[in-house]
């Protein structure tokens, strides 16, 4: 059964660990949903109320586009082994660029991986567990190098380019930010 936390506790935390896999969820009251899987272990539990992940190039820009209009985000993550669990981060979600002040001291907390963009931050105001009794369970193989190879070969002036051309504005049309105050 469904349970409410009003932050993360150690078995939360013990759980997101061992996770190669997870998924953001954002939207506002006018725009298509988005839902993205995301891995490469990227996400980082900075407190009980606060996580985060590095943002890597994507073909859009959709979380960032609904965090700048909304606000509004759901992070999960479920096993796919023996133990059947899911676990739901409700919060706010906030962009941290290159260029902001933050930038400095979130970054140390991540391996460099090719292809980042931005760091997205998630404030927590609710933590949902659920059974997980119908997902399937699954064996982990490893991580696709499809897209460090893809950022590597573009390099950063290729990455520029492609987030000018891309990344720019979401599939409906807000604009993301990623550029602004760019020197």
């Amino acid at each position: 059964m469904a349970r409410f936390y009003p932050a993360l506790e150690a078995k939360h935390r013990g759980f997101i660990a061992v996770q190669k896999l997870f998924f953001t969820a954002t939207g506002t009251s006018d725009s298509r949903l988005n839902l993205s899987p995301k891995g490469m272990n990227s996400l980082r539990v900075l407190s009980d109320s606060r996580v985060a992940y590095l943002d890597l190039t994507g073909s859009g820009n959709e979380t960032a586009a609904h965090l700048k209009h909304d606000g509004r985000m759901t992070m999960m993550w479920c096993s796919f082994d023996a133990d059947p669990l899911i676990l739901r981060l409700y919060g706010r979600g906030r962009v941290v660029r290159r260029q902001d002040a933050e930038w400095a001291e979130l970054r140390p907390h991540f391996a460099a991986l090719p292809g980042e963009r931005q760091i997205i931050v998630l404030d927590i105001n609710a933590v949902q567990t659920s059974c997980g009794y119908a997902v399937p369970t699954y064996t982990y193989i490893g991580e696709r190098d499809t897209l460090a190879r893809w950022a590597e070969k573009k390099g950063a002036v290729g990455l520029l380019d492609y987030w000018r051309e891309k990344n720019q504005v979401s599939i409906d049309g807000l604009p993301t930010d990623l550029l602004e105050d760019t020197p």
